[in-house]
């Protein structure tokens, strides 16, 4: 029996788990939703400045970048929902490593647009 999961199809089937993950992550996560309208403005400001190719990579990389921590983070979150709700350290543990992530994220995201607009309008 042949596997239907190799070449295209796999793409395609891994596509549509993508759609429905942004979708739930919409759908569920106010953070995701201001994360991503956050990211929106900000990669249309990065596209409207006169910076070179490489500072705009990186101002839009660097808020992309906290859009997929949140994923990550939403993702963790519901991993740990699904195993109970009582209170345990373990759980908790991981879901504030977590947020501690995209707090990283935006901190680095923050750091990044302050350097490179500090040193090209500077």
């Amino acid at each position: 029996m042949a596997n239907d999961n190799t070449g295209l199809t796999r793409i395609i089937k891994a596509a549509g788990y993508s759609c429905k993950g942004f979708h739930a992550a919409w759908k569920n996560e106010a953070a995701f939703r201001q994360e991503t309208l956050l990211s929106v403005v900000a990669i249309i400001v990065a596209c409207w400045l006169d910076v070179d190719a490489i500072t705009r990579v990186l101002l839009i990389g660097s808020v992309l970048m906290i859009v997929v921590v949140e994923i990550l983070n939403s993702a963790v979150e519901a991993v740990v929902d699904r195993i109970g709700s009582e209170r345990h350290e373990l759980s908790g543990r991981a879901k504030d490593m977590a947020s501690a992530a995209v707090l990283l994220a935006i901190l680095i995201a923050v750091f990044t647009w302050a350097t490179l607009l500090w040193a090209h309008y500077h």
